[in-house]
């Protein structure tokens, strides 16, 4: 099983980051995974590990969010339109808020 954020496939299968001040953790969801199942040649649209349907369950300050994969090109990005979450650098990952405004919450490895 890869680690949420999935963008990087040498990051450990649990990881936890610092995000404004406040614990966070991530799990990756096979959604995708589960229902295609092992195919002979790979999907169109599959990066990092990650395929159409994939998500990822993010656990900060008493609330889990479950984000489904975008289909962005590139690293994999999950968002439900107000959350979004990215693990380009899994020393710093992207995550932000919509709120009106886009709140980005600065977030650090955890020791």
């Amino acid at each position: 099983m890869l680690l949420v954020g999935l963008a990087v496939a040498s990051t450990p299968v649990s990881a936890a980051w610092i995000c404004d001040g406040d614990r966070l953790t991530a799990e990756p969801l096979t959604l995708g995974q589960d229902a295609i199942g092992v195919t002979e040649s790979p999907l169109p649209n599959s990066a990092a590990g990650t395929v159409p349907g994939d998500g990822v369950l993010l656990h900060w300050r008493g609330v889990t969010l479950q984000l489904p994969r975008t289909n962005n090109a590139g690293t994999p990005s999950y968002t439900d339109g107000r959350w979004w979450w990215q693990v380009e650098d899994p020393l710093h990952p992207d995550f932000r808020e919509r709120r009106g405004a886009v709140i980005s919450y600065a977030c650090d490895a955890s020791e």
